[in-house]
């Protein structure tokens, strides 16, 4: 009781204080006491918001399989987003600020594919033997006779996909980023490529979604690009890597493990034309939410499945209104037209498991067009995700990166 009423009389000893202290020095003491959270929240949020390392020297180079079946030398590889940082350099030295319009490089062929692989020796042959078969048939030889010309100026696929007629090269590539593997990962890679390139009937590759195929694709020369990642860096910072250097018209990121079913490349490139603004800009995101209530996810623990909707709850309060309306932001097959990536790529931060977020966030503030499309998935053994730490980490992940945006520790300069 006596401690009671000594606490009693000391709030009113300071309250008498306090009312005795001019209100202007009060207001002073009160917006200091406010600045200095704000700078202090601000400074915590600097150190903890993520800075890419610069790639190094050998990373941006690439090596393939010679018609001989040798494995190349290191060779250079293309970056759009180093031609365009010159690009912008030249114009600000002129002083000439009046396009804004980022202008990247005409692309060279029809679709680019960005394969992330950490130590997946063990399951990347699957995956490519579905994607070569079909990015062969669809994109091999795009001006072929089996396609038909429509009247606006477009050629439909057997798939429904749109394909332009006139300035728009045919043909695909495959970059897969080993990102710091210590497996076997390159050497599968290119001894899938060699197989496939040398032999007119290469030994078909067991998949996912093919246990027992009978039949495997030949593919062109050089289409299977190698790029080795000395240290780890995540597969946000191997996706982004692998975009710097695409040539397609356009870039699609698929997970090594071969879950998406590739075949619904074609829906994302429809819908992506589909959805196009007037400078060609939009991103067609992958999405598995029409399976929730499936087999697939019902059979998966009830621990996996409330982080699940506790991210997306999280999701929904954290990211602004465009990117939480998208039911399925994780999905590992994602398709962005050319014109999109100088408004997306260059100004990625997050390397880990949150990349797609920052991805679609960018994509909103940019005002580019992102449709949603359902695309066909299988649960496949070997993930490297935790499902509680990776959990734990993403949901900070995210609230550090939607503060860094939001308070301008990150910006579009």
């Amino acid at each position: 009781m006596d401690s009671f009423d000594s606490m009693a009389d000391w709030f009113h000893r300071s309250l008498g204080l306090s009312l005795r202290v001019p209100l202007p020095l009060l207001l002073l003491i009160l917006l200091t006491t406010i600045f200095g959270f704000a700078s202090f929240f601000y400074l915590a949020l600097f150190i903890a918001a993520p800075i890419p390392r610069p790639p190094l020297k050998s990373e941006k180079t690439y090596t393939t399989i010679l018609p001989s079946g040798d494995i190349s030398d290191p060779k250079s590889l293309p970056c759009w987003q180093d031609c365009l940082m010159v690009s912008n350099d030249a114009v600000q030295r002129k002083g000439n600020f009046s396009d804004s319009v980022p202008m990247i490089e005409e692309p060279e062929v029809f679709i680019s594919v960005v394969v992330p692989a950490y130590n997946e020796e063990e399951r990347l042959g699957d995956m490519l033997e579905e994607a070569v078969e079909y990015l062969q048939k669809e994109y091999g030889n795009a001006h072929a006779g089996d396609m038909q010309k429509t009247p606006d100026g477009y050629k439909k696929s057997a798939n429904g996909s749109v394909v332009l007629t006139t300035n728009i090269p045919s043909g695909w590539e495959i970059l897969i980023v080993s990102d710091g593997s210590t497996d076997k990962t390159i050497q599968t890679a290119l001894a899938f490529a060699r197989d496939h390139q040398l032999s007119q009937n290469p030994v078909p590759v067991l998949g996912p979604r093919t246990q027992y195929p009978d039949h495997a694709t030949h593919i062109p020369h050089g289409s299977i690009r190698v790029i080795s990642l000395r240290q780890n860096r995540g597969k946000g910072g191997a996706v982004t890597h692998g975009f710097r250097h695409v040539r397609g018209k356009f870039a699609i990121f698929a997970d090594a493990d071969g879950a998406s079913k590739f075949e619904d490349l074609g829906k994302l490139v429809r819908e992506c034309q589909r959805k196009a603004d007037a400078e060609g800009r939009a991103v067609a995101v992958g999405s598995r939410a029409h399976l929730v209530g499936s087999e697939a996810v019902v059979k998966r623990s009830f621990l996996r499945n409330l982080l699940m909707h506790s991210f997306h709850l999280l999701l929904r309060l954290l990211t602004p209104p465009a990117t939480a309306a998208i039911r399925d932001t994780q999905c590992g097959f994602k398709l962005f037209s050319r014109s999109s990536l100088p408004y997306i790529i260059p100004y990625m931060h997050s390397e880990g498991w949150i990349f797609d977020v920052e991805m679609l966030m960018l994509a909103e503030s940019a005002g580019i067009p992102v449709v949603e499309v359902p695309v066909g998935w299988k649960e496949v053994k070997g993930s490297k995700l935790n499902v509680i730490w990776d959990s734990l980490g993403m949901a900070w992940s995210l609230a550090v990166l939607r503060g860094a945006w939001g308070f301008g520790v990150y910006r579009r300069s």
